[in-house]
């Protein structure tokens, strides 16, 4: 079992599936119901190049590196949300997620010394195969939800995408 705490604490219990939700830096909305309506700050994540890098880091991270396993993920214009297992300590899949992410974003955007990402995390661990069930369906409908596409296989940036058709997404190797 794992306990950190920087501005939240997080108790996640070892063996579990995790639903992760991480924001871009300046993009948390005043109020709560506008977290998932991307309407507040850079929308960085919309960009093809940065959306599908971060796709491939994902992969990459459970593929090749087996760091956890993916059961849902989906890439927003401005935040990310994943359900997982974990196969070490989540703290530290998430640092290097979030590092290797902002690192090759910010090379791309032409951005040095700054955020990309927030520094904090929402994390949630799952209790029950119908909360798991839900969740997936609530990370799947996101971009529909969002107004951003008609059902969640239209959206390029998600593990729905792939249920559809028959491409298998192979993760690239991070600089």
């Amino acid at each position: 079992m794992s306990y950190t705490y920087r501005h939240l604490p997080h108790w996640i219990p070892e063996e579990v599936d995790v639903f992760v939700t991480w924001r871009l830096a300046g993009s948390l909305p005043c109020k709560d119901e506008e977290l998932d309506r991307d309407v507040t700050g850079p929308r960085w994540l919309q960009g093809a190049r940065i959306a599908q890098m971060i796709a491939d880091a994902l992969l990459f991270g459970e593929k090749t590196r087996h760091l956890y396993d993916l059961h849902a993920w989906v890439i927003m214009p401005n935040h990310v949300h994943i359900i997982l297992r974990p196969r070490g300590e989540l703290a530290s899949i998430l640092r290097w997620l979030k590092s290797r992410t902002g690192r090759v974003a910010n090379r791309i955007l032409g951005r040095t010394g700054m955020a990309f990402w927030q520094d904090e995390s929402y994390d949630h661990w799952v209790r029950t195969t119908k909360e798991l069930e839900a969740l997936i369906a609530y990370v799947e409908n996101n971009p529909v939800n969002a107004a951003l596409v008609e059902a969640p296989d239209l959206w390029h940036w998600s593990s729905a995408c792939g249920k559809t058709d028959d491409k298998i997404r192979s993760p690239v190797l991070l600089a």
